[in-house]
């Protein structure tokens, strides 16, 4: 599996209009078809440059499906997002492939 991941800090004069924005645009990015499932979380380290930072992230099964999205879908969807909050957003994107999950083998309750 691969990973898609959209870190973004988010100015505070436009945070709660961006988090009301941010579910649609992610329902509209997991429609295209590329992805079958995404995260959205809240980076916890304050960052010096102010904000909230926060990370989507889309899983896919295949490399190509991230190629596919890139080459068809990406620039029409980021550019809602910088006509709407233009420099209030700042986002980089990173590429990951999963190479193994582990999970507990003894779970004490």
């Amino acid at each position: 599996m691969y990973i898609y991941n959209v870190t973004i800090n988010v100015d505070e004069i436009i945070h709660a209009e961006w988090l009301i924005w941010m579910e649609t645009h992610i329902l509209d990015v997991l429609n295209t078809g590329k992805f079958i499932s995404a995260k959205f979380t809240e980076v916890l380290v304050e960052e010096d440059m102010g904000g909230k930072t926060y990370s989507v992230q889309y899983t896919a099964n295949k490399k190509e499906d991230i190629n596919l999205y890139q080459k068809e879908d990406a620039s029409n969807l980021q550019a809602e997002g910088l006509k709407r909050f233009g420099d209030k957003m700042l986002a980089f994107r990173t590429e990951l492939r999963l190479i193994k999950e582990f999970y507990p083998t003894n779970v004490n309750n």
